[in-house]
């Protein structure tokens, strides 16, 4: 039986955004998941010039006492905060919207012409609809084709 996770998310999202809010952080997402035989809560979090293992530590301790004191999760979990990263994972529409023009990585679920896999230009999202500029052309997908999108940084 699959367990429905997004009451959890939405719970948790409620229970961290004033800390957040308190410390100048943004939600990123948050992930409620089971990985092997454990839950994971997974608290992702963001800030303008990065987030430090200062902040994720500023973020857990409060939210860990939190979770304690309300306990709304039945089962036993491991909760990690942690920073979007530099490849952050694109899922929600604002985030989108806000790396636009950016240079992004995306996997299809399914080949289109042979590729699953384009880097390129985020030029637009809406309607579900996520739109790459590549160096051959520019590509239309629906998130429901789309395996994952996430930032694009060449070393």
């Amino acid at each position: 039986m699959k367990k429905n996770t997004s009451n959890t998310v939405a719970v948790v999202t409620d229970i961290v955004k004033p800390i957040t809010d308190a410390l100048g952080l943004t939600i990123w997402d948050v992930e409620f998941e089971k990985e092997g035989s454990m839950w994971i809560l997974r608290v992702i979090i963001d800030k303008d010039g990065g987030v430090t293992i200062d902040d994720c530590e500023a973020v857990s301790r409060p939210l860990d006492v939190k979770l304690d004191e309300i306990d709304p999760i039945e089962q036993s979990y491991c909760l990690e905060v942690s920073s979007a990263g530099i490849e952050r994972h694109l899922s929600k529409e604002w985030h989108f919207q806000k790396c636009m023009g950016e240079k992004i990585s995306l996997r299809l679920i399914r080949p289109y012409n042979g590729e699953r896999d384009f880097i390129g230009e985020l030029t637009n999202f809406a309607d579900n609809l996520v739109s790459i500029k590549t160096n051959v052309e520019e590509y239309t997908f629906n998130l429901s084709e789309v395996a994952f999108v996430r930032l694009y940084l060449e070393f």
